[in-house]
């Protein structure tokens, strides 16, 4: 059986661009572009919480790469380096070939060095920490949204949901919808671009994980301020409306997770920036409410279910649910 130190020999050492000293040693070494500040965020996958067991081993290693570049991403940072820890109950080559190669080729696409981390065994578990480079005072945050703004989202909204509740079988599927909403959940899009171009035009920013709405609370909550947001304006796909009568798909959409798009506020003064920004990613941008002044108001506009409104805004809490 190979050992933790034939699985970095061979599966972790990888040409590097930006760093000095990469995986081999006690630590990586690496330096900050001057006028430039060092983002760092960690994210950990767990089997059964995060992903089913059954994942395609290569859609794992790119699904554990672009979570943490798409946090990169909500700040307007340039991925740069990763490391990864990996728990696992056995060395498998043909699992590790997969999901190495899965992890390396998203790292690959944004040009981003795999400098490090650390394997031992137990069940499988995955913890990446991704850093970046931002311009000095430049990051996109929470905190920066202002009265007025208008609020956006990238691509479509609750495709991921939609996939994990027809794995879950509470909701059917014609084959085309079962595909691209498996897809959506297990191979997410890190928005890199966008985040960079939007150091230009927005005030605040965060990555859709845990839901639209207690997403883009966190972003109210940090800035004090409040919001409404329009239902009909949610960009949907067409597998999403098809069930657009389905009562638990705005379930799906308004507090699913798992999208990984972009959800930022920006002044009115720049939609036409973001509309040509839009069109130069092929990226479809929309803008679905606005800011307003009052903190403690977060109102939906034309959403057609009993379901109390508030439950939207709280997103799914791992220390609220059971094991």
């Amino acid at each position: 059986m190979a050992s933790e130190f034939d699985f970095i020999q061979r599966y972790c050492r990888r040409l590097n661009q930006h760093t000095d000293l990469g995986v081999g040693d006690d630590a990586a070494l690496m330096k900050v572009r001057s006028g430039y500040q060092l983002a760092v965020s960690t994210d950990i996958l767990v089997a059964g919480v995060h992903f089913f067991l059954d994942i395609d081993a290569l859609f794992l290693g790119r699904k554990a790469a672009a979570v943490n570049l798409s946090d990169m991403a909500a700040m307007g940072a340039t991925p740069r380096w990763v490391t990864l820890g990996l728990t696992l109950s056995d060395i498998d080559d043909t699992w590790l070939n997969a999901f190495s190669y899965g992890f390396y080729t998203a790292l690959s696409e944004y040009d981003v060095d795999w400098v490090g981390g650390d394997t031992t065994r137990g069940p499988l578990n995955i913890a990446v920490t991704v850093m970046g480079e931002v311009p000095q005072g430049r990051a996109l945050t929470r905190s920066g949204a202002q009265v007025g703004d208008e609020i956006w989202v990238s691509g479509t909204i609750g495709d991921a949901a939609w996939g994990l509740a027809y794995l879950n079988c509470d909701v059917e599927l014609d084959p085309e919808a079962q595909q691209y909403c498996r897809y959506r959940l297990e191979n997410p899009t890190p928005r890199v671009k966008l985040g960079e171009e939007l150091l230009a035009l927005a005030h605040s920013a965060i990555d859709i994980s845990d839901g639209l709405l207690a997403d883009l609370n966190h972003i109210l909550v940090a800035s004090q301020v409040g919001a409404v947001v329009d239902i009909k304006s949610i960009p949907l796909s067409q597998a999403l409306l098809n069930h657009r009568n389905n009562p638990s798909l705005w379930d799906a959409v308004l507090s699913g997770g798992d999208d990984y798009e972009l959800c930022f506020t920006a002044p009115q003064s720049h939609q036409e920036s973001i509309i040509q920004l839009s069109e130069k990613l092929c990226l479809p941008l929309t803008c679905i409410g606005r800011v307003t002044a009052n903190p403690q108001q977060r109102e939906l506009l034309h959403l057609s279910t009993d379901k109390d409104e508030v439950s939207y805004w709280s997103g799914y809490d791992h220390f609220k649910e059971p094991l």
